[in-house]
């Protein structure tokens, strides 16, 4: 099936469909614009809002646990700097068991190591964080003697140093020159459910010669960080992760700590203005293949990290809510829109049909005032142009029929303008004979030139005529005046060459330009006067030019003349040309080739004046 242009786009005509139309779309184009950009700020702040939020929170636990981690590592090199420790140390490595001294040292031996336990206990309740340290241990590099202090709620165990000195991980922790942490180990002195702890474990040295007088064991529970996360608000499609070293941990649904090496795998930085510089917002991919947005906080302690996988479930939740608000939005706008149309409708569409009926009744010829459509608003002023119309009518009918009365009058005027030259050439043709029978040969001359004059006033109608027929008309007029001024005056002319003769220039402008060189330059100076004329060809970056200079011997022009008469100031004595100024012929070259082109002036004083007149080379093809 077929469908016609005008079936296929159907346009409102009517002004009231128009902007019926125009109201609705810009309505809904402000509702699009509008519901985007806030869609996209909510979906930004709902982002921002949910990092922050889970940012704030790990940030407390981060805080808390860096706090007693300070304090525990503090504890830990404290036991290792302890003079006290140390003397007793230093004693615990010259008693040999069976020798003779044995007894008298070990008076001495006990002496110092309870004076060492005495101090070490004391220092270790006055750590804060004390109720986190499972097990602290001293012992010698003989793992017979060493001081033992257990935690809150844990059991002694035999040859606890021996214990400690067999652990796996004892040596690596033991020769690494800094603290290092494994993760979390099983408790050595727990055999039932045993409990995962972090151990240290730091080498004790001489102060005087460097030797390793024994060690310092620290075993810190994992109660460090569950205290802390117990409450922690936890959705069920999130969960936190805590990283100590090369390993990676969760919290079970029971409270506790288990390992999860391949929990997720980092795809991407994705962090977003966090609170704090150290965070870290990134993709990851879930062990079970779906992708999270994961949060991760420093703990204070060099290889330690809190990482949190965000909720999905509460970004939907809070984006169901901001989807509504949206709705809400977009619904409040379609009722203002809907309301801006019914308000258009009533303010503009009444008034416009009123005005339509008197434009109607016009039409049909009655003219007369129509009050009620003069409202006090823009409609109203229109209203009063349609009355004005209607009640000028008559009069603008009566008076286009004087002015076509008028136009037939200023035909005959001119049709009488242009009987006149003729008769006046006529007249003159006459007393050119009259004058060659007497043998008057001036008055001949003066009377061919003039009528020459007069024939070229009366029969030229194009613009633009040769440069040879410029200066033929140039020639007339001057031969005029150099009679007037009996012989004084010559013209001389200089033609670059036979081609510029046939260059297009405007009609009547050397004459002006004569005219004045003679009235206000040679005439004032009182004394006889040349006037040179000089035609050549040159170019620049628009084109082929033609320059003509004219230049008088007169009394010279100052710079504030020279304004004046480009400005169309200067006057002249005589009546026939005198409408015909340098400011004349400055403006129709303007007119008609642009700014570019024109007359220029350059003049001394009592010296000379030289008028460059500047047009494009415009070759007359059609002239011989």
């Amino acid at each position: 099936m077929k469908f016609s242009k005008t079936q296929a786009l159907r346009f409102p005509k009517t002004i009231r469909a128009r902007l019926m139309a125009a109201t609705a779309g810009i309505t809904l184009l402000i509702s699009i614009i509008i519901l985007t950009i806030c869609f996209f700020t909510f979906q930004s702040f709902l982002m921002k809002n949910q990092l922050q939020s889970s940012e704030f929170n790990l940030q407390l636990v981060a805080n808390n646990v860096s706090a007693d981690m300070k304090e525990i590592i503090y504890f830990s090199k404290w036991t290792c700097s302890n003079n006290e420790i140390i003397r007793y140390l230093e004693q615990a490595d010259t008693v040999a068991p069976g020798s003779a001294r044995d007894e008298e040292d070990s008076v001495l031996l006990r002496s110092l190591a309870l004076s060492a336990f005495t101090r070490l206990k004391e220092e270790y309740y006055n750590t804060s964080s004390e109720k986190y340290i499972t097990h602290t241990i001293i012992s010698s590099n003989n793992q017979t003697n060493y001081l033992h202090i257990l935690g809150p709620s844990e059991n002694s165990k035999p040859y606890a140093a021996h214990t400690v000195h067999q652990a796996t991980y004892f040596e690596d922790l033991f020769s690494s020159p800094e603290f290092t942490w494994i993760g979390l180990e099983d408790d050595l002195f727990t055999n039932v459910n045993p409990a995962k702890v972090i151990p240290i474990i730091r080498p004790i040295y001489n102060d005087f010669n460097a030797s390793v007088l024994g060690w310092s064991y620290v075993s810190v529970s994992q109660s460090i960080f569950t205290d802390y996360l117990k409450d922690f608000p936890l959705a069920e499609d999130s969960a936190v992760f805590i990283t100590i070293g090369p390993n990676t941990y969760t919290l079970t649904e029971q409270g506790g700590i288990e390992e999860c090496p391949d929990a997720f795998t980092s795809l991407e930085d994705v962090s977003a203005s966090p609170f704090n510089d150290a965070t870290k917002v990134q993709t990851v991919k879930t062990a079970d293949g779906s992708k999270h947005i994961m949060i991760t906080l420093p703990l204070g302690v060099d290889g330690w990290y809190i990482s949190q996988l965000l909720s999905q479930q509460q970004f939907d939740q809070q984006k169901l809510f901001y989807y509504v608000l949206l709705a809400g939005i977009f619904f409040v706008i379609l009722l203002l829109g809907a309301f801006l149309m019914y308000y258009l409708n009533r303010i503009i569409h009444v008034p416009v049909e009123k005005i339509r009926a008197k434009i109607n009744a016009i039409a049909l010829g009655d003219f007369s005032r129509e009050p009620s459509i003069e409202w006090d608003h823009e409609l109203g002023e229109i209203g009063k142009g349609v009355n004005n119309l209607s009640s000028n009518i008559l009069l603008l009918m009566d008076k286009r029929i004087q002015d076509e009365k008028q136009k037939k009058d200023l035909e005959y005027q001119i049709l009488q303008s242009q009987i006149n030259p003729h008769f006046l050439y006529n007249t003159l043709n006459s007393i050119k004979w009259m004058a060659t029978i007497q043998g008057a040969s001036g008055i001949a001359e003066m009377t061919t030139a003039l009528a020459r004059l007069l024939k070229n006033v009366s029969k030229g109608s194009a613009a633009m005529i040769t440069l040879r027929e410029e200066l033929d008309l140039a020639r007339d007029y001057f031969l005029i005046q150099q009679y007037r001024y009996g012989g004084s005056i010559t013209l001389d002319c200089s033609i670059g060459n036979d081609e510029l003769y046939q260059c297009r220039i405007h009609r009547f402008t050397l004459q002006p330009i004569i005219e004045n060189a003679l009235f206000h330059g040679i005439e004032p100076k009182g004394q006889a006067g040349k006037i040179t004329i000089r035609a050549e060809e040159s170019a620049d970056s628009s084109g082929r030019l033609l320059r003509i200079s004219i230049t008088d011997n007169g009394i010279g022009m100052s710079p504030e003349t020279i304004q004046t008469v480009l400005q169309g100031g200067e006057s002249t004595t005589t009546d026939f040309f005198r409408h015909v100024g340098i400011n004349n012929v400055n403006q129709r070259i303007q007119h008609d080739f642009g700014e570019n082109y024109g007359i220029s002036i350059t003049s001394e004083v009592g010296v000379y004046t030289t008028m460059t007149i500047t047009i494009p080379y415009i070759k007359d093809e059609l002239k011989p």
